[in-house]
């Protein structure tokens, strides 16, 4: 039996953000960039299409919400004036902090929606500890009509992804902000992996924790490593016997100590020794895995899960 497939759509509401999918199914001759009217769990937002999804399959959840419609030139004009107003709720909150004297709490943005039936409002503290902003929420709801609005704070990688700032590598923008989607889990074995200082000035971004960049290469590292022998392990070379004091993954080669002759560098294809696996090809670092991918501008397809 045939099923109905929708067109479905990539839609981005800011730069940076990922990238929800949307049923546009209703709408003919859709394109990418063509700014559009869509439903979400908070209410209508205007967003742009970034991509059509081709061969969209579902997988058994909640159906995609729908594309209600191309934004005109007045819905493109209010939600402007609605970007306005954002940026007038976070200039209250500020004067707000100061007159409380919460001078702890830093607020970073506010997100209406179209409808202005949704504020998310985010904030940063020094520490992890939680204030109580329950008496801001109702001033916000009182000056500025908007019945449902969410305070969240934000972690230290959020906060660094939502202020940018120049990355520890010296790029004039940290990749957070430039091109991550969403944050993968990194830990101190990748860094170990990749022969890279556990200096702590070595390994932490702006944020003050691992550098999301440890990921990007960790693969290859990996995959490579499984090629070569480990550290002190004896092979024998071009030059006679020796002892490998370091390893190179990124270029399939070691370090040897060879007595009488000294420190010798050899590929993988001029040594044998006892266990050598095969010699299949080398990981490639056109990729990577999975959630990795992150990397890309056309951020990989996310359902929609407000």
């Amino acid at each position: 039996m045939k099923t109905n497939v929708p067109q479905a759509v990539g839609v981005r509401f800011s730069k940076g953000s990922r990238v929800y999918s949307f049923d546009a199914s209703s709408i003919p001759g859709i394109e990418p960039w063509d700014f559009v009217l869509v439903e979400t769990n908070r209410g209508k937002q205007v967003g742009q299409v970034v991509k059509l999804i081709q061969d969209y399959r579902p997988d058994g959840q909640e159906p995609l919400k729908p594309v209600l419609r191309r934004a005109n030139a007045a819905e493109l004009a209010l939600n402007e004036s609605i970007k306005m107003t954002s940026g007038n709720v976070l200039e209250f909150c500020k004067e707000w902090a100061k007159r409380e004297k919460l001078l702890e709490v830093k607020f970073i943005g506010a997100d209406i929606n179209f409808d202005r039936s949704y504020l998310l409002l985010t904030y940063a503290t020094a520490t992890d500890e939680r204030v109580d902003l329950k008496s801001l929420r109702s001033e916000i709801q009182s000056e500025f009509s908007i019945g449902n609005v969410e305070i969240k704070q934000l972690g230290p990688r959020d906060l660094a992804k939502a202020i940018g700032g120049i990355g520890s590598c010296g790029k004039p923008e940290c990749c957070c902000k430039a091109h991550l989607v969403e944050f993968s889990s990194i830990s101190i074995r990748m860094a170990k992996a990749q022969g890279i200082s556990l200096t702590p000035t070595e390994i932490t971004g702006m944020c003050g924790r691992l550098r999301c960049c440890m990921e990007y290469e960790n693969d290859i590292y990996v995959e490579n490593r499984k090629l070569l022998p480990k550290k002190k392990k004896k092979v024998m070379t071009p030059q006679g016997e020796g002892k490998v004091v370091e390893v190179f993954p990124m270029t399939l080669s070691v370090l040897v100590e060879i007595p009488e002759v000294g420190r010798r560098q050899f590929t993988r294809d001029q040594i044998t020794y006892e266990d050598a696996p095969p010699t299949p090809q080398p990981a490639q670092q056109s990729g990577r895995k999975g959630k990795n991918r992150a990397v890309a501008a056309a951020a990989e397809n996310e359902d929609e899960d407000e």
